[in-house]
């Protein structure tokens, strides 16, 4: 059953034409169905978005066994969303896609560069039929440049963007995060970027064409390492769990060989460091008295906090630090993570229940709206789960015409 966004959301009645796949393109569209848009997600006839394989683990059905379509990974980044599976190397399915992106406000997609073009479904073959329709397209590597042409995942992103080379332990190897990070954040300039071209269109009636590419995401996210290269011609390398300017900054070890983190952003939260630890004097140091100077003599404070702490139990120490004003934590696996109670406090765990039964899980979106709150209305859907009624919606097309679309093997919806 498909539960439209009421009134009080801020994309309700915008509708976004879906053709990407993975994560960085689906996890843009995904918030902006969070946020309230009608989202048609366009999939391949019989295998669907890769992620739908990438497993396990896979969701279980009613019985307990496992789909193979529906992947953790695939659920992460495409509630929300209608899918129609539609054979784009049909003439007819083709037309249909172009169809719907005439009813488009917004069109996201991933495709190899000039990729859509032989079916008609590049930015200049719709911006005719549709001149207000904002396309953004995601690539490895940009629309332009020496590397336009080239296949682009996030690993490699990750590597060639600079991103490896500061991550890991002190004369350890490259590293790549835990998560697919290049993609994420370029799935978020592109729900930013798309936000920013929707407003221009909604003004002017102009769309546009975004050229989004994970390389260029990543090398911005660089952010403070990318402006102490270009400032000060500083290639940091990896630090481990330190901080490049900042200290002390990192990783401690408490009693029972527990990790925790104490993260000292200035000169009034060491000193209140300094007097929890019992050791007041310190602040005065004239080798700790500064963040600089902290920074000029990182190995020897970081010395004696490691001694300070060592002996202490982690929960109540950071209780403490978090008292006077000092930032602390406790690194978390990801089960104690969402076995801490802040996770209920703040609803960052939401649980549909599909029509046969079936509890699906989702990490809500993050952001607290007070007046046009984001929502979870609609589990990831299967391949072509509420496709027939977003064709209906969407184009007007009746049961007979979308029946005939199926026989021919045009779409599955």
């Amino acid at each position: 059953m498909t539960h439209p966004a009421g009134p009080a959301m801020a994309l309700a009645g915008v509708r976004v034409l879906d053709l990407s796949r993975v994560l960085a393109g689906p996890w843009a569209t995904q918030a902006l169905a969070d946020l309230g848009a009608d989202v048609l997600k366009v999939e391949q006839p019989g295998r669907g978005d890769d992620t739908r394989a990438w497993g396990p683990p896979f969701l279980a059905d009613a019985d307990g066994v496992e789909e193979r379509g529906e992947s953790a990974y695939y659920l992460a980044c495409n509630r929300n969303k209608r899918s129609v599976a539609i054979d784009l190397a049909d003439p007819a399915g083709a037309a249909l896609v172009r169809d719907l992106a005439g009813k488009a406000d917004i069109l996201v997609e991933n495709f190899k560069v000039g990729g859509l073009a032989r079916y008609g479904l590049d930015h200049a073959s719709l911006r005719a039929a549709n001149p207000r329709l904002v396309y953004c397209s995601i690539t490895g590597f940009g629309q332009t440049g020496p590397y336009a042409d080239r296949p682009g995942y996030d690993f490699v992103a990750q590597a060639m963007g600079g991103f490896m080379s500061i991550t890991g332990e002190a004369g350890g190897g490259p590293l790549r995060a835990g998560v697919a990070m290049a993609d994420l954040s370029t799935g978020m300039y592109a729900a930013t970027s798309i936000l920013a071209a929707l407003r221009h269109a909604e003004r002017t009636g102009e769309g546009q064409h975004i050229d989004l590419s994970l390389l260029d995401t990543q090398v911005a996210m660089l952010a403070n390492q990318a402006m102490n290269w270009l400032v000060g011609g500083i290639d940091p390398g990896r630090l481990g769990n330190r901080h490049p300017t900042v200290v002390p900054y990192r990783t401690f070890t408490v009693a029972g060989g527990a990790t925790i983190v104490i993260a000292v952003g200035n000169d009034g939260q060491f000193r209140s460091l300094c007097r929890e630890l019992g050791r007041p004097e310190l602040a005065d140091d004239p080798r700790f008295a500064t963040a600089r100077l902290r920074l000029l003599n990182r190995d020897a404070i970081e010395a004696i906090v490691q001694q300070a702490v060592g002996d202490e139990d982690g929960a109540a120490l950071i209780a403490r630090l978090s008292a006077c004003g000092v930032p602390a934590g406790p690194v978390n696996s990801i089960a104690q993570v969402f076995a801490d109670p802040v996770i209920a406090a703040r609803e960052t765990v939401h649980r549909f229940v599909r029509e046969d039964g079936v509890a699906i899980p989702s990490v809500a979106f993050p952001a607290k709206l007070s007046a046009t709150p984001a929502t979870c209305r609609t589990p990831p859907p299967r391949l072509g789960e509420r496709g027939r009624a977003a064709l209906h919606d969407w184009l007007g097309l009746d049961a007979a015409r979308i029946d005939a679309l199926a026989a021919a093997g045009t779409i599955t919806a």
